[in-house]
């Protein structure tokens, strides 16, 4: 199923606010065909507790001027934050070592990944 236009920006926004805060590896996973009660999962990585935090508060704040609802936070942790919004999109802000641990994605396999390029920077 493809996202329409509103979830495309709310996607949008979310990755735009990690990588504002030097999140890596910022990853959309589309579950809409391979789950029944989760539709998107955002899954970045994080240096540490402090970046998850700054990560997490960007991403709360960008995803509310969006419409999206104010998220549930599970955690706190120094190596993963989780962020739901509703049943629609949740985010995972982990540390290398916890996204390497839990993979995520290789449990999630069957789902689409969605691009979302960094804007070009002109010199």
């Amino acid at each position: 199923m493809t996202p329409d236009t509103n979830t495309m920006n709310q996607l949008r926004a979310i990755v735009d606010a990690a990588r504002e805060r030097r999140a890596e590896d910022v990853t959309v996973l589309d579950l809409t065909d391979v789950s029944s009660t989760l539709e998107y999962f955002v899954i970045c990585t994080a240096t540490a507790g402090l970046q998850l935090n700054a990560v997490q508060e960007n991403i709360r704040e960008k995803a509310q001027a969006t419409g999206l609802p104010r998220p549930s936070v599970e955690g706190p942790s120094e190596r993963w934050l989780l962020l739901a919004f509703g049943g629609s999109v949740v985010v995972h802000i982990m540390t290398k070592d916890a996204r390497e641990y839990y993979d995520l994605e290789g449990l999630w396999s069957d789902a689409r990944v969605l691009d979302f390029p960094e804007p070009e920077v002109k010199a």
